[in-house]
């Protein structure tokens, strides 16, 4: 019997797509390359003083019966800083702004979206971080929702923590690096 449910399991974790498995986690590991103009590594720093090239992340996103979880794991970054992080809508790119505006459950028809209506860790996957005196971090965020098909792509690093004040709600400074990933 137990042959047979480790089949099936296996079966099922090669026709649905990655991520969509009860308890499969999605998990995407890099190092940080400098922005160079060609095409986009797996993941890129556009401030080499905050996220220095070398500086690793690991972002894992797990789907089970109580909603989406995503971590994120920063190690060899500035020491003692707090950074803002948010899933994005579009890949990186070799430009900061290629990663497209945050990822929201429910679409405020406002872009950029600073209603904390929209803009709030319940409809947005805020990730803020503080990393110790070594430069490492880790945060996590649990949500009710899962990511549409295609919506998310990537997270982006960004300058402080996040703001929740209305006509700045979800904003976090200039971007500072961004990782692809594959959210389903």
């Amino acid at each position: 019997m137990s042959l047979l449910v480790s089949a099936l399991t296996a079966s099922l974790a090669v026709v649905l797509p990655l991520g969509v498995v009860a308890g499969q986690d999605v998990t995407v590991e890099g190092s940080f390359r400098a922005a160079d103009g060609r095409p986009t590594h797996q993941a890129v720093t556009f401030d080499t003083k905050a996220v220095p090239a070398g500086g690793k992340v690991t972002v894992t996103e797990r789907f089970d019966g109580d909603g989406t979880h995503v971590e994120l794991r920063l190690h060899g970054v500035a020491p003692n800083r707090t950074f803002g992080a948010h899933v994005h809508q579009k890949p990186c790119g070799s430009k900061p702004n290629d990663s497209g505006p945050h990822y929201q459950n429910a679409v405020d028809p406002k872009q950029p979206s600073t209603n904390p209506a929209y803009a709030n860790p319940r409809n947005e996957t805020w990730l803020d971080i503080t990393t110790d005196g070594h430069g490492n971090g880790a945060s996590a965020s649990t949500l009710t929702w899962r990511y549409r098909a295609g919506g998310a792509r990537s997270v982006v690093i960004h300058e402080h923590a996040t703001h929740r004040e209305p006509g700045t709600a979800g904003t976090a400074g200039a971007r500072l690096a961004c990782i692809n990933v594959p959210f389903e």
